[in-house]
């Protein structure tokens, strides 16, 4: 039995329609019509002779195999975009110093920034991890070229990648305290995120109490995984060990960007934003 190829283009729409939950959300991020992504997921069951995507009036959800399929076809596809950047992107080289917030992502930045770094050898980068509102202090002081960080409210400044659902999270089974506020686990004041949460529970007329505090979203996470206390996280950085929390005030969404001007790196600030945005975004 000859086993057929994977045709990338067919892999590119079923991961558009699983990523965006339907077939014209994807036409729309691919440029194409509904019918035709419809198409192309109809094709890529063809060839493997099985069912990625049980359809319905108004979505499309992944199937058993669609799941399994999933996770294959994104690393097909990272491969191969990574494969054809280094043969036909123009060599890039220089020096860039990075400043990366806390909240953007951790689990899947560090992947794309290892792409990245093998797509671009002759670029040196430095990465710095911290708190949006330092971050973009060091980059005007000249300490870095670029950030990736939260956007605040009112603020019109950097390049958006995407918007970031903000959501409250605890440890599996937490059930809020009857006999006093609601325990926190909170980054310093000054964050974005810190002062969203506190603001909503003072409109709901919530008590509350801010009981472990860490410049480290690492520490706060680690209290809200102990159970000790309710933590805010952006919903796509969700480390193992804690779950949405329903039933608070909803904190609404947050706008993750680029903040710096390319200037005299242009050459090595431009090729990085186009990859993470292409990557993320």
């Amino acid at each position: 039995m000859r086993i057929p190829d994977l045709d990338l283009d067919l892999l590119r729409c079923f991961v558009a329609v699983a990523e965006r939950g339907g077939f014209t959300a994807a036409g729309l991020a691919l440029g194409l019509t509904q019918s035709a992504v419809s198409l192309k997921v109809k094709r890529l069951e063809d060839l493997l002779g099985k069912r990625v995507l049980a359809r319905t009036s108004r979505s499309a959800a992944l199937t058993r195999d669609g799941e399994t399929l999933l996770a294959y076809a994104r690393r097909i596809l990272a491969l191969n975009d990574e494969a054809v950047r280094r043969m036909v992107a123009p060599p890039v080289t220089g020096h860039l110093r990075l400043g990366v917030a806390d909240h953007f992502i951790p689990r899947n930045l560090a992947p794309v920034l290892a792409r990245f770094a093998r797509t671009y050898p002759g670029l040196k980068l430095e990465v710095e991890v911290g708190r949006s509102h330092e971050l973009r202090a060091a980059q005007t002081r000249g300490a870095l070229d670029l950030v990736l960080g939260k956007r605040r409210d009112g603020d019109t400044d950097g390049i958006p990648i995407w918007t970031e659902t903000i959501i409250w999270a605890g440890a599996a089974g937490w059930v809020a305290p009857e006999d006093r506020p609601l325990p926190l686990a909170m980054l310093p004041a000054g964050c974005m995120f810190r002062d969203r949460a506190l603001a909503a529970l003072a409109r709901a007329g919530m008590a509350f109490e801010v009981v472990y505090t860490s410049a480290s979203l690492l520490g706060v996470t680690a209290a809200a995984q102990a159970g000790f206390a309710l933590t805010v996280l952006g919903r796509s950085g969700m480390p193992d060990g804690v779950v949405e929390i329903p039933g608070l005030p909803p904190l609404g969404h947050a706008e993750m960007c680029v903040f710096g001007e390319a200037g005299g790196s242009a050459a090595v600030v431009e090729p990085l934003v186009g990859f993470i945005r292409e990557s993320l975004g």
